[in-house]
């Protein structure tokens, strides 16, 4: 397990302490992240209007709802490449099927041939013995 981090980061223009297993980076990120929504609510006037209680409350509301947005893509996702990896499983199946057919008519054409030079082969030597006779 790495190391704890603690990392002073500024939120809405106060200074906090994360402490963390993740790194320094990772924490600096998630206050942006926080100040980027600060600055996003700010600028509405009906935002700045609010109490601070109610702007608290709206801006959760606006992570949490980010977040369950992020989760059910991320599931969506999951589930396309799921459907991809089946879709290639199938067109795998279906090749190495595809390549065992041509590897059997192959070999059956070989054999055909096999049986149409013997007959070739034959038919000259009929042919021969029909001209001595």
């Amino acid at each position: 397990m790495s190391a704890k981090t603690d990392t002073e980061v500024i939120i809405g223009g106060k200074v906090f302490t994360l402490s963390g297993y993740e790194s320094e980076e990772y924490l600096q990120k998630v206050a942006s992240y926080i100040n980027n929504k600060i600055n996003e609510y700010s600028k509405v006037d009906s935002f700045r209007r609010l109490p601070m209680d109610n702007q608290n409350v709206l801006l959760q509301l606006n992570i949490a709802d980010d977040y369950f947005k992020a989760k059910k893509q991320i599931s969506m996702l999951e589930n396309e490449v799921a459907a991809k990896d089946k879709e290639l499983y199938d067109l795998k199946h279906d090749l190495i099927s595809s390549q065992m057919k041509i590897e059997g008519s192959e070999k059956r054409a070989k054999e055909l041939q096999a049986q149409l030079n013997d007959c070739e082969r034959k038919i000259v030597r009929l042919e021969t013995e029909l001209k001595e006779k």
